[in-house]
């Protein structure tokens, strides 16, 4: 239970007392981190035959028909003609080099337009076993790196026929240096890439750090990849009601009683405690919850605290895990400048997702 609703006498009488986000310390071992390179459960189930595109956007049709050629085109043998590898890659011949030329797809658009549906739709086509696929978040992929060590991620992944990389950003040189060697080295494996962003390839970095100090490397990633722009409106809010208005202390409280599988946290403290958490944790946070309870939400107090919480509402988002509320609502969580600046597309997209994750919370209250 949060300080803040335990001082305000807000704490109904339960036999269960809710879980809470700033009491996990969550350890995540590096094999869980491979494992778990698969679409997460909200994408379970999607395939290109429901993914519904807009008809005002002829360019989502197109990236459907463009999608399963390029899955099509990834049955048979591994492009290097070698067999599945073991977890760390030993035992496999030294890979011969791949022909020049994009090794991969890249997805750009504005958020809720579906390419993360598209993205997961791609693995699941793909004819290769989930052994010989991998999917994940940029921030997954370069926290699987930390995990087992730069040699070790290119030996682990170089016997996959795909790698999906979702929400592809370069938030600073490092990463930049980083993935670019990463993806040249599977690229000349024989892997294939496939990736979604806000950004096109040549285009990352630019008002996050000094992109053109690094060009040499942002257009080394961007030669890997055939750019797909898919236009549209975010699907999430698409023909659908207003969010709902955020709640009082007491009913998100209530909520979260009776639940009994929900957690219940004070805002400001969960924005403390993510400070202590390493981001690769933060979906081991929402293990077991069937809900989220918030208090006290409030703006968020700086870009590094934002940019946590942005991947917070990634994880959730991922794992269909409602979001109920006090406080301000979710579209007031950024201040203007972060909404103008350049990490502005990474808020909206947090917005959208916690916004379609608070719609789902309403039945908490009102059943």
């Amino acid at each position: 239970m949060s300080s803040s609703t335990a001082a305000s006498g807000l704490r109904p009488s339960a036999d269960a007392v809710p879980l809470s986000l700033c009491a996990r310390e969550p350890h995540v071992p590096a094999d869980r981190l491979v494992a778990e390179m698969v679409p997460p459960p909200r994408f379970d189930s999607v395939r290109f035959s429901t993914y519904i595109p807009d008809p005002n956007q002829p360019s989502q049709s197109e990236a459907v028909q463009v999608l399963e050629g390029f899955a099509a085109g990834l049955g048979g043998a591994h492009a290097t003609g070698s067999g599945r590898r073991g977890l760390f890659g030993f035992g496999r011949a030294k890979a011969p080099k791949t022909p020049p030329g994009p090794r991969g797809v890249y997805l750009d658009g504005g958020y809720g337009v579906g390419k993360t549906h598209l993205l997961a739709s791609l693995w699941h086509a793909t004819p290769a076993e989930p052994s010989l696929k991998a999917f994940g978040t940029f921030v997954e992929l370069t926290n699987l790196v930390g995990a087992l060590g730069f040699q070790q991620t290119v030996q682990t992944l170089s016997g996959h026929r795909l790698l999906c990389i979702d929400e592809f950003e370069l938030d600073d040189p490092g990463d930049t240096v980083l993935v670019s060697t990463l993806l040249g080295k599977l690229v000349d494996a024989g892997v294939a890439l496939a990736a979604t962003s806000n950004t096109l390839p040549g285009k990352l970095g630019e008002g996050r750090f000094a992109a053109a100090d690094f060009l040499r490397e942002i257009q080394g990633l961007s030669a890997h990849f055939r750019a797909l722009r898919i236009d549209g409106e975010d699907y999430r809010h698409r023909g659908l009601p207003e969010a709902p208005a955020p709640y009082s202390d007491e009913q998100v409280t209530k909520a979260a009683y009776a639940s009994g599988s929900a957690s219940l946290d004070d805002f400001p403290h969960l924005l403390d405690h993510l400070a202590r958490v390493h981001p690769s944790r933060y979906g081991a946070l929402s293990d077991g919850l069937t809900a989220v309870c918030l208090t006290g939400v409030t703006p968020v107090p700086d870009q590094s605290t934002a940019l946590r919480l942005v991947v917070l509402a990634d994880r959730l988002y991922d794992r269909e895990v409602p979001v109920l509320a006090s406080g301000l609502p979710f579209d007031r969580l950024f201040s203007e400048e972060m909404l103008n600046g350049g990490y502005r597309k990474k808020y909206f997209r947090a917005i959208s997702r916690l916004t379609a994750l608070a719609r789902d919370a309403k039945r908490l209250v009102e059943s």
